[in-house]
């Protein structure tokens, strides 16, 4: 009893001690992306696919569609996405962007560095991740 008042008694005087158990948690950083789109796909069953690509320094993917919403994180480089007929979205580590879906696309590393990146998608699980358009 008497270690319980001189423990409440520390607390008292000195707060920071009582939120040490919260800083010892596990938490999430802020959202890097927070965005709000209509275009998810809805149905029975939605399939959630995570990958990780490395671009090398002067390099691109095909030109092609997503026929579900593509959310990208940099980790590490410099990744440019090249849109038909809109300017290129240059994102830098730590930045991320949805890719629209149904638009022509392309991934591009411009840098001298090679580029990683994370890929997010749910799509239907018939639906291929990219449906290339040349």
């Amino acid at each position: 009893m008497r270690a319980s008042l001189i423990l409440l008694a520390a607390l008292l005087i000195h707060p920071a001690l009582a939120m040490a158990d919260d800083d010892a948690s596990a938490k999430p950083n802020p959202p890097v992306l927070k965005q709000v789109t209509a275009q998810f796909p809805t149905g029975d069953q939605v399939e959630y696919r995570v990958m990780t690509a490395t671009l090398q320094p002067g390099t691109h993917s095909p030109w092609h569609t997503h026929p579900a919403p593509v959310a990208v994180y940099v980790v590490d480089g410099t990744f440019t996405l090249e849109t038909k007929g809109g300017a290129p979205a240059n994102l830098n580590a730590g930045q991320a962007l949805l890719e629209p879906i149904n638009v022509e696309v392309r991934a591009a590393n411009l840098g001298e560095v090679p580029t990683t990146v994370v890929i997010f998608q749910v799509s239907a699980p018939a639906e291929p991740f990219l449906k290339p358009t040349q």
